[in-house]
């Protein structure tokens, strides 16, 4: 990563430790963090999703969506690019949260749950849609909080995640004509 998105990441990170976290929200933080572990929120919402015939179209663009986010930020990113994680990087960093031991870049926690909720927006009620669309900011901004992410991490999660997203429906098409 070029030395000036580097320094901008680690000020932003820092900022948010220092004036950002308080005891109020850590606790809401934490747990909204936790949903995106192992993308198990969208894992479990998609396969709810398929068990109704009515949702089951949902249910699968969601696990393609997620699939495609997993191969390209966990499979490939993570391991083209082996950025790693800002606390290894800057002692002055503290996590909120047990350390990862992937690579930092991209977020895959934000990559899973963009790919997830732009997977389904489309099909689910505008309300619904929307619900997801913001949990997925929130639990990307919430990398950012318990400081296991520089800020371009979670960002370039969040365009691969709208990319895999938006590509589970062109492949769900696909795979209906054969």
């Amino acid at each position: 990563m070029p030395e000036w998105i580097t320094s901008i990441d680690i000020n932003i990170l820092l900022f948010i430790q220092e004036y950002i976290r308080t005891s109020f929200l850590t606790p809401f933080v934490i747990f909204i963090t936790s949903l995106g572990n192992a993308g198990i929120f969208w894992i479990v919402l998609s396969v709810l999703l398929l068990i109704p015939k009515k949702t089951r179209k949902i249910g699968c663009l969601g696990i393609l969506g997620l699939l495609g986010s997993l191969l390209v930020n966990n499979l490939l990113l993570k391991n083209l690019v082996a950025r790693i994680r800002p606390y290894d990087a800057f002692a002055s960093l503290t996590p909120l949260v047990a350390k990862p031991i992937d690579y930092s870049f991209p977020s895959g926690h934000t990559g899973s749950s963009f790919a997830a909720a732009c997977a389904m927006y489309r099909s689910l009620p505008k309300w619904a849609g929307i619900s997801l669309l913001l949990l997925a900011v929130l639990i990307g901004l919430s990398r950012l909080y318990v400081g296991v992410h520089y800020p371009s991490d979670v960002l370039a999660g969040m365009l691969t995640g709208i990319l895999s997203g938006c590509m589970a429906h062109p492949i769900w098409k696909k795979l209906q004509k054969k």
